[in-house]
């Protein structure tokens, strides 16, 4: 159990059921009444963002979660398989607790947090930026860098990106694993 006020960025709850994750928090002193943490809580399971107001000194119930680096292996039917690099065992993870596993590609690394308690694992996260091969796109023209016009490209790993028209195929890119967006051309 912890307390209200000892709530920071990261750290994780049970409420109601359900785990979540602290994303924001706010500690108010109002001119009149109790000092209060106003709070942005993300759910582990659906993703979805709420806001809860606790009073200081509330107890709350908190969850131990443990980071782990596994290496990306193998997809297998609605599972990707991961390795865990210290013990070398090799656990599946559904592929819709991985966050952008649109852009994974074999011997990539992801941090898998689980609940240290229960052994359970609550979601699997890519590295905000991976570098990725175009297979295919459109061919581009040289000067093409003065619009923002952007054009589809698909990836080594079956992903679309929207790249920018000089862009071409082979070309090395950057792109942001949370929302697909590019991020550069890498030498």
């Amino acid at each position: 159990m912890i307390n209200a006020q000892d709530i920071k960025n990261g750290t994780c709850i049970r409420m109601d059921g359900r785990l979540y994750f602290c994303v924001e928090f706010l500690h108010v002193k109002p001119g009149k009444g109790n000092t209060f943490m106003r709070t942005k809580l993300k759910d582990v399971v659906d993703g979805r963002v709420i806001e809860r107001r606790f009073n200081i000194g509330e107890k709350l119930e908190d969850v131990r979660v443990e980071r782990r680096p596994y290496q990306y292996l193998y997809q297998e039917g609605g599972d990707d398989i991961f390795m865990n690099n210290e013990t070398f065992e090799q656990i599946p993870i559904s592929k819709d607790l991985v966050t952008g596993s649109d852009f994974m590609k074999e011997g990539d690394t992801v941090e898998v947090v689980s609940d240290a308690s229960t052994e359970t694992i609550l979601y699997a996260e890519m590295p905000v930026k991976t570098v990725l091969k175009v297979k295919y796109t459109e061919p581009g023209l040289k000067g093409d860098t003065a619009t923002n016009t952007l054009k589809p490209a698909t990836v080594e790993t079956g992903a679309t990106v929207k790249v920018p028209l000089f862009v071409n195929e082979g070309d090395l890119i950057e792109v942001d694993t949370r929302d697909g967006s590019y991020v550069g051309r890498v030498k």
